[in-house]
């Protein structure tokens, strides 16, 4: 089994503890050990990002002793990031200005840190590069810092590179994907949909084709599940008259005797938009 190989086998693993209750902590331990004895090169690093993987384990784990491997491993690939030292001895009559050196430093780490994430492309569109703008933008709402792999800028330039090769245009199509994920990243309710795409959980091409159900936050997902099985228990929900919950309240008499609907009023990628009637006093509104 090639290195590549068994760094996948063991980042498969690692990705359920990592989101899981936090269990399986002395099997996370010797699977970062194992992980230290391997050849894991800047090739294996880029190709299986399991750099972002374990940076995920050690913010779900409370174990020390993972915590601290963990942060081992982490610091240890981060020097692939890093250009090859500068020989200590130039070749004879040729030797360079200290800035000199200084210079071709920095571009040997500018390089090395580019290849070692997907390629982005060099659009020139501006939609395009205002969406990227968008979608890191989204990714630092919380001035949040990562110690992953990747910087909210490159996740973002991933992210949108998806989108378009799906699409192959920046149409409405592509607008209203890019929209959506630029709301739900931003969304101070679910942090947990932005911290799971900054460590590596959850990759930019699934990110890119996910719904908004899926999406959304867990409250979210709560209340929907409860109006399924609420319309469902009650055969209501194609009714005219709508479906009556004691599920909201009534925002002006404070009664939760109310009646809502459920409607598409967007493209067929987006939340159904419900609108509510209190029975009480009449009072209308609507959320998505």
């Amino acid at each position: 089994m090639s290195v590549e190989d068994e760094v996948l086998r063991i980042q498969k693993k690692l990705n359920k503890m990592s989101t899981g209750d936090g269990s399986g902590q002395e099997q996370a331990l010797e699977l970062l050990k194992t992980l230290q004895t391997l050849a894991v090169d800047l090739d294996v690093l880029t190709k299986t990002r399991i750099g972002m993987t374990v940076n995920a384990l050690r913010k779900s784990t409370k174990d020390d002793e993972v915590i601290s491997l963990s942060k081992t491993l982490i610091k240890n690939w981060k020097k692939f990031l890093s250009g090859p030292p500068t020989p200590a001895k130039e070749s004879a009559g040729a030797s360079k200005p200290k800035h000199a050196d200084k210079d071709d430093k920095k571009d040997d780490k500018n390089k090395k840190m580019q290849s070692s994430f997907p390629p982005r492309s060099n659009t020139g569109d501006a939609v395009r590069l205002k969406c990227r703008e968008l979608l890191s933008q989204a990714l630092k709402v919380d001035n949040e810092s990562s110690e992953g792999c990747a910087t909210p800028e490159e996740l973002a330039d991933e992210l949108e590179e998806c989108i378009f090769q799906e699409f192959k245009n920046t149409d409405m199509r592509y607008k209203n994907r890019v929209r959506s994920r630029v709301a739900n990243l931003k969304d101070a309710k679910n942090p947990t949909l932005r911290l799971n795409f900054l460590n590596g959980v959850i990759s930019a091409a699934r990110l890119s084709k996910m719904t908004p159900e899926e999406m959304a936050s867990n409250e979210i997902k709560e209340l929907r599940e409860k109006f399924v099985k609420e319309a469902i228990n009650d055969a209501q929900l194609a009714h005219v008259q709508g479906t009556s919950t004691d599920l909201l309240k009534c925002g002006k008499c404070k009664k939760r005797n109310c009646t809502y609907n459920q409607i598409q009023t967007r493209s067929a990628d987006e939340p159904m938009t419900t609108f509510v009637l209190c029975n009480e006093c009449g009072n209308r509104w609507k959320f998505c």
